[in-house]
């Protein structure tokens, strides 16, 4: 597959004519990253809030978020992910782990550089990035907003698969590993009609943010002398609210807050769901 193309789809070349704000990193082994970016009008704090897309998403379905955190004065950036969105690399793919947090490094410096403090923000799949960002840049969030987890999966959150999808899966993994043939499938998935997202996926991909590995064995290392945020979609597809709960009730802060968002599902949110995480970030920055 050529690197910057998917599906027909020129990246570099929609990248070239994106016209919203946005930033361009440029990495240490020479691709460019794309960062996403809602910034506000007229009052502005000097906090960054960078938000981690979900699988098979990218920056852009992050708006409603964004624009709402913008217009109560907050730097919102949103990242596309290495092989996503309006980045560069082999969609569906992370070339390893060492450059998934070295892509994290060189986005959260790039903010730091403008913003004396920052918040990150996971949603889904997102949420494994944010985790390796509080692992490997501690010392540079200030702020943690976990959206759309829960401790464990529900189990007919995906389609069982058959005897014939796991053997294919096992000749991808040993023979295919680095290729984006696993398809991602499951009820209620978005983004269908957008050409930037993403629904094939390599092996190693889903080894690098291997999200059942994360549920079943993540532990938070220490204390965290920070506010977190922990928000729930009322009919979350894949998480439940009890699991989301367990989670939330694991994050070592004496800061920390739980939310149920109305009427919103794993991907999808009705107007005002981020009233209440814009007025947290409001009180705590």
């Amino acid at each position: 597959m050529k690197e910057g193309s998917f599906m027909g789809i020129d990246v570099v070349k929609l990248r070239e004519e994106f016209q919203d704000s946005h930033y361009l990193i440029n990495t240490s082994d020479g691709k460019v990253l794309f960062l996403r970016a809602w910034e506000p009008k007229t009052q502005k704090k000097n906090v960054a809030v960078l938000f981690f897309h979900g699988i098979t998403g990218h920056s852009g379905a992050y708006s409603m978020v964004g624009e709402s955190a913008a217009a109560a004065g907050f730097s919102v950036f949103g990242l596309d992910l290495r092989g996503h969105g309006l980045s560069d690399g082999v969609r569906g793919d992370y070339p390893s782990k060492k450059r998934l947090i070295e892509d994290i490094k060189e986005t959260i410096a790039f903010l730091k550089n403008k913003f004396p403090k920052l918040v990150g923000v996971g949603h889904s799949l997102g949420n494994l990035v944010l985790i390796e960002a509080l692992n490997n840049c501690r010392e540079d969030i200030n702020g943690l907003v976990f959206l759309s987890l829960g401790r464990t999966i529900k189990p007919d959150a995906y389609p069982k698969l058959s005897i014939g999808k796991k053997l294919k899966m096992l000749y991808y993994i040993i023979f295919r590993y680095p290729k984006p043939k696993i398809s991602y499938e499951r009820e209620g998935q978005v983004g269908k009609d957008d050409p930037l997202f993403n629904f094939k996926y390599s092996a190693r991909f889903l080894n690098i943010l291997n999200a059942s590995k994360f549920v079943k064995k993540f532990k938070f290392a220490d204390k965290l002398d920070l506010p977190a945020y922990v928000g729930i979609s009322e009919h979350d597809e894949l998480f439940s609210i009890e699991t989301a709960r367990a989670f939330y009730d694991e994050i070592p802060s004496e800061t920390k807050e739980f939310y149920v968002i109305p009427g919103a599902k794993h991907a999808e949110y009705p107007a005002g769901s981020w009233d209440h995480l814009v007025n947290w970030l409001k009180k705590n920055f």
